[in-house]
């Protein structure tokens, strides 16, 4: 053998090994174009990525894996011209395979010369579908850390402030009633305190929200009919909305009961029917909904109700869509909202175990959705007859702030009822001791070892014949108690106290 012989076999043996190499690699599409960009040669790695056998691709134009946009956007033609200019095209986007889907592809195209001329280019591609979906899954629950880290520190301080405030807000609430008593007829007296007695109550309604925001609220749930409460509170909401906007209420009425906190879940709905009318100036139409929701992946259960407030209106900017549920932060003018509407619906939402979800598109309107996990047992009827909110008897009150211990000794009193006082649970343990006590109210936030629950978890293992009501403006045992024991929240007025108490009776 010449040793010309010899080198035409081993140039022959090392195409031989290459085009083996090339062919049989199957997760890489691997081939070759001419200048114009026709396919002239394939692998095995480009049928399985792309869905063609040799003999359907070859002389086949390669702008045919392109998706309709970009071939119309002259994309195919860009990136030889920038591999031709550049020595190489490199970057990741949609293709299409030949049964219509689409993947997303990582490629490379790498122009061929040969004795100075263009010959033709060598194209790669990767089908990295499943590495983008775990990235953007990965960044989704990066994002989702991060808002809730923030969410959860917004909460403790707010949580904070919101204990305080409550408890000064008791302080006035219950002098208020005292004022009333001793001010007569002066006109002007009544309508300064008016004034009080409305400026409280608007605080205390933003400290409520506040607290559902911080998931902080002190709640009462109860398992209640969807369909019943919508419509109870249909009027009230309608009443608030203008002549220009139209309300529409949709709800199946085999929707399944919920367990809320039903003044929360009322709140929550002003909030959000306010919200869309503001979003509606020029009017339009809000929709109620309320229908029974299967939801997959969901840890703790898979029955839901979804509560959906749909309107006509603006529609959220995205750049503002993602701070929506921060407190304090509004899109409105000054005077126009609080910023924490919003805020009260997303505490409420996860406090009652449940989520909630946002569409909105500009120009078209925005739907807010709060799915609830489904609650089997039966709502109870709601009571219609008056109760009786007078008392007697010793009432022993567990509170150590003077100052609020003073306004409730007041707003007691005139209910009717005795009342002796003292400022933490052991003094409480040693009074009832002491017999002549019919009735005990607690703080459930107090100093020394025991709490006003765990002064109530002893008194019903001592005294289980001895009705027990728990006061609080914040606390995190609070929704421990699920039912255990009456909580009544602060601040209140007389009239929600005596109803609180003669329901123990």
């Amino acid at each position: 053998m010449t040793k010309n012989d010899k080198q035409q076999r081993d140039l022959f043996e090392s195409e031989r090994s290459f085009r083996l190499l090339v062919e049989g690699v199957v997760d890489y599409a691997l081939y070759m174009l001419d200048p114009t960009g026709i396919i002239t040669s394939w692998n095995i790695g480009g049928q399985r990525i792309k869905g063609y056998a040799s003999d359907e691709i070859l002389g086949q134009h390669f702008s045919r894996f392109y998706t309709e946009p970009d071939r119309a956007n002259g994309k195919p033609a860009r990136a030889l011209k920038i591999a031709r200019e550049q020595g190489r095209y490199e970057e990741e986007g949609w293709r299409v395979r030949k049964d219509g889907s689409f993947f997303w592809a990582s490629v490379i195209i790498d122009p061929i010369y040969e004795g100075g001329r263009l010959v033709g280019f060598a194209k790669i591609t990767r089908d990295i579908t499943e590495r983008r979906d775990a990235q953007l899954r990965l960044e989704q629950i990066q994002k989702q850390l991060a808002e809730s880290q923030k969410l959860d520190a917004l909460g403790q301080l707010t949580g904070g402030v919101a204990h305080d405030f409550n408890n000064l807000l008791m302080v006035v609430s219950g002098s208020i009633h005292t004022l009333k008593r001793g001010i007569g007829g002066d006109a002007k007296l009544q309508r300064a305190v008016a004034a009080i007695e409305a400026a409280t109550r608007r605080g205390a309604a933003l400290t409520s929200q506040l607290l559902t925001f911080a998931r902080r609220q002190s709640v009462n749930p109860q398992p209640i009919d969807i369909a019943e409460r919508i419509a109870a509170v249909q009027e009230v909401l309608d009443s608030g909305l203008g002549g220009t906007v139209k309300l529409s209420v949709e709800v199946d009425r085999s929707t399944w009961p919920v367990t809320v906190d039903v003044t929360e879940l009322e709140t929550a709905l002003v909030n959000l029917v306010i919200n869309a009318r503001d979003a509606m100036p020029d009017g339009g139409t809000i929709t109620i909904g309320a229908q029974n929701a299967k939801v997959t992946g969901e840890p703790k259960a898979e029955d839901y109700v979804a509560i959906s407030v749909a309107d006509t209106g603006t529609g959220i900017a995205p750049d503002v869509l993602s701070r929506i549920f921060d407190p304090f932060f509004t899109t409105k003018p000054v005077g126009k909202g609080t910023g924490l509407g919003l805020s009260q619906v997303h505490g409420f939402a996860h406090q009652a175990g449940g989520t909630i979800k946002v569409d909105s598109e500009l120009g078209k309107g925005t739907k807010v959705t709060v799915l609830l996990p489904r609650e089997r047992a039966t709502p109870q009827a709601a009571r219609t007859e008056p109760m009786d909110c007078g008392g007697s008897g010793t009432v022993l009150l567990v509170e150590d702030n003077p100052d609020v211990a003073a306004a409730s000794t007041s707003l007691l009193e005139q209910l009717g009822y005795s009342v002796r006082r003292v400022a933490d649970a052991e003094e409480a343990l040693l009074e009832v001791e002491r017999d002549g006590v019919d009735l005990v109210f607690s703080d459930i936030v107090m100093p020394g070892k025991m709490d006003g629950l765990g002064l109530a978890r002893r008194l019903r293992e001592i005294r289980p014949e001895l009705p027990v009501l728990l006061a609080t403006g914040y606390s995190d045992v609070a929704a421990s108690v699920r039912g255990d024991f009456s909580i009544l929240r602060k601040p209140y007025e007389i009239h929600q106290l005596g109803q609180a108490l003669a329901k123990l009776r």
